[in-house]
């Protein structure tokens, strides 16, 4: 069947504000709505239930913010990159902010099997002991195992965080810079990273500063 896309999308954005409080499927479809306001030419799956072309690399959890969350849109039309993002942003639902968009190959692997680690910094809302703080990071990433339960299923925990850094004060309330993997079957949450340090997860800020992907084979 012959493809009735001509040209593929990433698009960067923000993720603040507002949508901080939509999940996944709804950003999908507020972005989609948002998209088609700004009338561009968005290709569409074939057969009864037609849906846009579009991937997202990553869910984010409900209540997190991001700097760099990334989607793939297919277009039947070629747009000039950035005239594409300011025609977006003209008409985008308020608190995605598109900063950057760039032409990639329309044969490259799938966003979502690409990701290999995020990035998060996490403001805790509490007031702590740093010095304890410290400790307890230090005796995680030391730790040859965490195991723990998701979903009523046994984890370990350890092998998916990374790095954890307490960050250098800069304000009242103290902050943690996390990198963890972001792999099928292997993603590591804040959340339960923040659950492991004897923190409490609804006490904190979490915003995602960066999505790694893997590179490209030769070809792709």
């Amino acid at each position: 069947m012959q493809a009735n896309y001509v040209q593929r999308l990433r698009l960067t954005f923000r993720k603040e504000g507002p949508t901080r409080f939509i999940g996944h499927l709804d950003l999908a479809r507020t972005l989609e709505r948002s998209l088609n306001r700004a009338r561009i030419p968005m290709s569409y799956s074939q057969g009864f239930n037609q849906r846009p072309r579009m991937q997202l690399a990553a869910a984010l959890p409900l209540g997190y913010t991001s700097a760099c969350e990334l989607a793939d849109i297919w277009l039947k039309e070629s747009m000039d990159p950035e005239t594409a993002r300011q025609q977006m942003m003209a008409r985008m639902a308020p608190g995605i902010d598109v900063w950057d968009v760039q032409e990639v190959g329309l044969k490259e692997p799938a966003l979502q099997t690409r990701t290999l680690d995020s990035t998060y910094e996490v403001t805790l809302l509490e007031p702590v002991d740093r010095e304890a703080l410290q400790a307890g990071i230090t005796a995680l990433l030391a730790a040859e195992a965490l195991p723990r339960e998701r979903r009523d299923k046994a984890y370990d925990l350890r092998p998916l965080v990374l790095d954890l850094a307490l960050l250098p004060p800069a304000g009242d309330l103290a902050q943690l810079s996390m990198r963890l993997m972001l792999m099928v079957g292997q993603t590591g949450r804040p959340d339960e990273v923040l659950d492991a340090l004897a923190l409490d997860p609804l006490a904190a800020r979490i915003h995602r500063t960066a999505i790694t992907l893997s590179p490209l084979e030769e070809g792709d």
